[in-house]
């Protein structure tokens, strides 16, 4: 049932709050808020909205037109578990002040634009998301770089390289060994378990959480699925309060996909299914691993669409040191049943129709939600619209392939740039609708070129120095 702005503002005063933060989120995925008395946060405030200042936002507006306007989203509101002072926190949607239109650079709008599309098509009604956001946490991170030196430097009691010291005991883990061992192996049980139900007093419907394979303290806690848009504001949940609980106890969490070397890195698997009047449009007894005509043709299309979709699904530099050969990543543009070589996998754990979905293995958890979700479920219409047929299911270890059989097989980007550079080419799929405009696209490349792939590039790695100094 939805909120209407009394129910909100009754929310805010039965909790007995004394602020109200409100939050939004910017184009790459980032949270923003600012705090406001709780006597001020009336019903008024969903109508005229919250002035802001856009061009102090990374890919929002120039200065000339900065004013922008935040309009509270009243069935967001929860309580913060981490403010000293009781603090109901809502999310906003952003709008021009002078149109008083939603703006088109508004990740949220997208997602929801996306939702108002599916059910445009007649293909489905509800778009079902399952992310399993993977992260690490340090003991310790430390990095700077300046022009006469870079580093960084990480630490944790379960690493490998502390093997050597007495005060672990024998308990810390090899690498790529960290799946499921039981204490005092796994030194994170009690951290996840506080995670998880920081997570459930926010509003996180939350499965099951457990330690992963890489060493170092590599954790997922499991969301229970939703719909696009409301997924997309679990997720923007999950990263704050797995990185505010780990910082309470006097540690950092980390959703970057590669922070160790020569490990596992992070992922975010993606669930996805489709669904119309309450029924599965994904299941077909006689289809290969069970799935309908529909649900290939969604692979189909997320496979064309890959190596543009990475854009927003693998976002950073630093997710093209985890789509690598090796460490399970998820690098062949293939399918397959339980095969977690393949880009796209099929989850056999449930002979249930209700369960039947595809998994994207290829995101990463500093995708934002609000438009990784959205160009996922467009890839993946755009298969069924054009009847996209993938290449043929391949049950084998893909990374064990003789090189022959291997070569023929499509992969993805090898790096950032190729992947805004496919998007560059190939993104008519996501304008449909309008879900995505063209504005939104070319601040996103525009951004992510300079700021991250010309920043990267332009400066010498330390690995760069092992090489190449005393030649």
């Amino acid at each position: 049932m939805s909120m209407t702005p009394k129910d909100a503002v009754e929310f805010v005063r039965s909790n007995e709050a004394e602020f109200v933060d409100i939050r939004f989120t910017d184009l790459f995925g980032m949270w923003h808020h600012f705090t406001m008395p709780a006597q001020n946060f009336t019903e008024d405030l969903f109508e005229e909205g919250l002035g802001f200042d856009g061009s102090s936002l990374r890919g929002f507006q120039s200065i000339n037109e900065s004013d922008m306007l935040l309009v509270p989203d009243p069935d967001t509101l929860f309580m913060d578990p981490f403010y000293d002072a009781p603090t109901a926190c809502v999310v906003c949607n952003i709008e021009d002040p002078i149109t008083r239109q939603p703006y088109s650079k508004d990740p949220r709008f997208v997602a929801l634009k996306a939702e108002q599309y599916l059910k445009s098509t007649g293909i489905g009604d509800t778009a079902f998301f399952g992310p399993e956001a993977e992260f690490f946490v340090f003991d310790s991170l430390v990095y700077d770089h300046t022009p006469a030196g870079s580093f960084y430097r990480i630490d944790s009691k379960e690493a490998s390289w502390n093997s050597g010291k007495e005060e672990i005991g024998g308990f810390a883990i090899r690498p790529k060994g960290g799946y499921f061992p039981v204490p005092p192996v796994d030194k994170l049980q009690d951290l996840r378990g506080e995670m998880f139900s920081n997570l459930m007093e926010v509003g996180v419907e939350v499965e099951i959480h457990h330690h992963e394979v890489a060493s170092a303290g590599q954790c997922e806690i499991d969301m229970k699925f939703d719909s696009c848009l409301r997924m997309a504001d679990k997720v923007q949940k999950y990263k704050y309060v797995v990185k505010s609980t780990a910082f309470q106890y006097g540690m950092v969490a980390t959703f970057m996909p590669k922070p160790l070397f020569g490990d596992n890195g992070s992922g975010m698997h993606v669930h996805l299914s489709i669904w119309k009047n309450g029924e599965t449009i994904m299941y077909d007894e006689a289809g290969y691993a069970g799935l309908s005509d529909q649900a290939r043709y969604m692979i189909g299309g997320i496979l064309k669409h890959a190596p543009s979709l990475l854009a927003f699904c693998a976002p950073t530099t630093n997710s093209y040191r985890r789509l690598v050969p090796g460490y399970e990543a998820p690098i062949n543009l293939m399918y397959s049943q339980r095969n977690r070589s393949a880009c796209v996998r099929i989850p056999m754990y449930s002979k249930s129709p209700k369960a039947k979905r595809i998994e994207f293995r290829a995101p990463d958890p500093t995708a934002n939600p609000y438009l990784a979700f959205p160009a996922i479920l467009m890839a993946a219409l755009d298969g069924i619209q054009n009847r996209i047929e993938p290449p043929k299911p391949l049950d084998k270890d893909l990374y064990e392939l003789p090189p022959a059989e291997r070569k023929d097989i499509p992969q993805t980007p090898g790096s950032l740039r190729a992947t805004l550079q496919a998007l560059r080419d190939d993104h008519d799929y996501l304008l449909k609708g309008d879900v995505f405009t063209q504005d939104l696209i070319d601040s996103y490349i525009e951004y992510k070129l300079a700021n991250e792939c010309d920043a990267v590039d332009l400066r010498p790695h330390p690995y760069e120095f092992y090489l190449y100094s005393d030649i």
